[in-house]
């Protein structure tokens, strides 16, 4: 019996699909288990980040050469400004954890005592932060590229677990200000180890799994940017701009109540109840969790194709 043409351009669709999702689980050295990839983020932007991967203008690795984005070097010139208004926020409790469960790219984190505190997130810099932190505000502003940045705590004992972002168009950079200078506390990108030192800064490809540890008694503070990735074709460029533009936008959250929330956050808070669902499930059955959540995608991939 003769497939329908619709039926032929479904199935390549999901064929597709799950050809750039492989892609992305084997990019790299270090990747997630299979039951985690299924449902991860990166999974769910494979195609998108697949097309930026191809066209990026810098190489596909997991650390870059920081002398690629001398646009930063102002941010390492001023480093010690930017340290003090950081640790002044910090002694004020100011660098904090979401405490209403609206801050969805960063959600997880929080359960290991990591904390932020935001300059700016896919838009203009946040009214607390104009307040509170002026002058690296206006030496991020100065930096078109940056597209995200904040303050990022890691406190003794403190760890992140195996993740990949989301989204490949931005690169990450990490500039160390109050660290504890110590190779105990570090990151783990793609297998590699870096350890943060005041004043010197690593850019990498944070859709590689990396992961952190502060296994000293000192704070980690260090600013945390999203650096917009340089592409070699305008079709991707644009693509990586609309959705920087129309997604992650509204991916922002609060350092204090006055501040805007993106819709996405506002979401968030209510679509999490599901998740705490899940964790409940998970902790009764581990097997039934799984067979509900392998059955909730095979659905999804049914749906397509009916």
């Amino acid at each position: 019996m003769a497939l329908s043409l619709s039926l032929v351009i479904k199935l390549l669709f999901v064929a597709s699909f799950a050809g750039w999702a492989v892609y992305v689980h084997y990019r790299g050295e270090a990747r997630l288990s299979f039951s985690r990839q299924l449902s991860d983020h990166s999974t769910l932007f494979a195609p998108l980040n697949w097309l930026i991967y191809t066209f990026s203008a810098v190489p596909n690795r997991p650390i870059l050469d920081l002398a690629d984005f001398p646009q930063l070097q102002p941010l390492m010139n001023n480093w010690q400004i930017i340290r003090d208004e950081a640790v002044q926020l910090q002694e004020q409790g100011a660098v904090r954890a979401a405490d209403k469960h609206d801050d969805v790219g960063f959600n997880s984190f929080f359960r290991t005592g990591w904390k932020r505190f935001y300059v700016k997130w896919y838009d203009d810099p946040l009214p607390s932060a104009r307040r509170q932190c002026p002058k690296t505000v206006a030496l991020v502003n100065s930096i078109p590229s940056i597209k995200g940045a904040m303050f990022a705590s890691l406190p003794p004992g403190a760890t992140l677990v195996a993740h990949r972002d989301p989204f490949a168009g931005a690169i990450r950079f990490h500039l160390g200000l109050a660290t504890p200078n110590d190779d105990r506390c570090r990151i783990y990108i793609d297998g590699k180890p870096y350890s943060w030192r005041d004043g010197e800064g690593i850019v990498f490809d944070e859709t590689y799994i990396h992961k952190a540890y502060n296994e000293t008694d000192k704070q980690r503070i260090i600013l945390f940017c999203d650096v917009e990735r340089p592409m070699r074709s305008r079709f991707a460029a644009s693509a990586s701009r609309v959705f920087s533009d129309h997604v992650m936008r509204h991916t922002a959250a609060s350092n204090q109540t006055a501040d805007p929330v993106g819709f996405i956050n506002r979401a968030f808070k209510h679509v999490y109840k599901i998740r705490l669902a899940g964790k409940a499930l998970k902790r009764w059955n581990r097997k039934v969790y799984y067979a509900v959540k392998f059955a909730l995608v095979a659905g999804i991939v049914v749906l397509i194709v009916i």
